[in-house]
């Protein structure tokens, strides 16, 4: 193990109550992550509540048929927070990603202790039980349970198999390791249906969602030669096609099926008027983690995203400008149509 899980139980052993929070607009690493970890804690007679920054996208809803998840806000608040011994943060190790919930964490004294795969890090303020080289944080809460010695439910076995599943592209990715096809097969004993799971991440689409795609892509741009795609969707885009912000998950990725694009983002206009970016890269020199510091986000070298003040515009200029000292050999004003 990469992990030395020790610590951690010995931590675990000294609290009797948790909060288990991840980061803003939660994807299924950071919701399966939290569902199997609660499991895991409880079966160690813990008491457990996941409190999130920011409700989950409706796609994701069948990782949690017992209504675990609470939101900050509506279903939870500060108090729920407050009242645990301990709290637990997995899939991100920046405050900006925990949002109004990382607040009520700064202000408590309890102690906290962090579970992530992400090279992007603020300090916390706790123990932290990190693996860089793992494609997903599910996969360290399976690596804590083997420690443990315990197996999980077919419902906590199917969100780390779909955090574990998306977080590496379908086992596509180069982060996967032998390991993590080893880790999928143990789940798949546990009660995980991939074609269930594939079923319900990809093809309960909404029409609205297929407008939106159509639209996005339908104005991709390629510059630097036609190493750098990107494109953007406005807040007026979402109203128009009665779509949700949910629906522009993944699109970034399309742009990277164009031929000879090594890098791409997405800019996305969000209720409050900011823009959140996502970066992806397919090439191992282009650290776009790296990239989407200088803009106060993080993540991994291929993919990170980071969130920018509006306008809409303004996002996209200052983005692309970044890409210069990406591609510098390249005429930055060259457009490909």
């Amino acid at each position: 193990m990469a992990i030395n899980w020790t610590p951690f139980r010995q931590f675990v052993d000294r609290h009797r109550s948790f909060t288990i929070s991840s980061h803003i607009r939660p994807d299924a690493d950071a919701l399966g992550s939290a569902l199997g970890l609660s499991e895991l804690l409880v079966s160690l007679g813990k008491d457990v509540k996941i409190v999130n920054p920011s409700a989950a996208p409706r796609y994701l809803d069948f990782l949690d048929p017992a209504g675990q998840i609470t939101t900050f806000g509506s279903s939870a608040n500060a108090d729920d927070i407050r009242s645990a011994d301990a709290h637990l943060v997995v899939d991100t190790s920046a405050w900006g990603q925990l949002s109004d919930v990382g607040h009520v964490i700064q202000s408590c004294s309890q102690p906290r202790a962090v579970i992530d795969h992400h090279v992007s890090s603020d300090n916390l303020g706790g123990l932290e039980f990190k693996d860089l080289e793992s494609p997903s944080t599910g996969e360290l809460i399976v690596d804590f349970g083997r420690f443990l010695g315990a197996t999980f439910s077919p419902e906590a076995a199917t969100a780390l198999f779909a955090a574990i599943a998306t977080d590496t592209g379908w086992f596509r990715f180069p982060a996967v390791r032998p390991s993590t096809l080893r880790t999928a097969a143990e789940l798949m004993d546990q009660g995980a249906v991939p074609q269930n799971i594939y079923r319900n991440l990809y093809e309960r689409i909404s029409i609205a969602r297929i407008r939106l795609a159509s639209r996005v892509l339908g104005k991709v741009q390629l510059e630097h030669e036609g190493r750098l795609a990107y494109t953007s969707v406005a807040l007026h885009d979402f109203t128009e096609l009665n779509a949700q912000s949910s629906d522009s998950e993944d699109l970034v990725n399309e742009t990277l099926r164009i031929e000879g694009t090594q890098a791409a983002f997405i800019a996305v206009e969000l209720l409050n008027r900011q823009i959140k970016v996502s970066f992806r890269s397919r090439n191992p020199e282009i650290d776009v983690a790296a990239l989407a510091e200088t803009f106060g986000g993080g993540g991994h070298k291929l993919a990170s995203g980071a969130t920018l003040p509006g306008p809409l515009e303004a996002a996209v200029t200052r983005v692309r400008g970044a890409f210069d000292s990406v591609f510098p050999a390249t005429d930055a004003s060259t457009t490909v149509d």
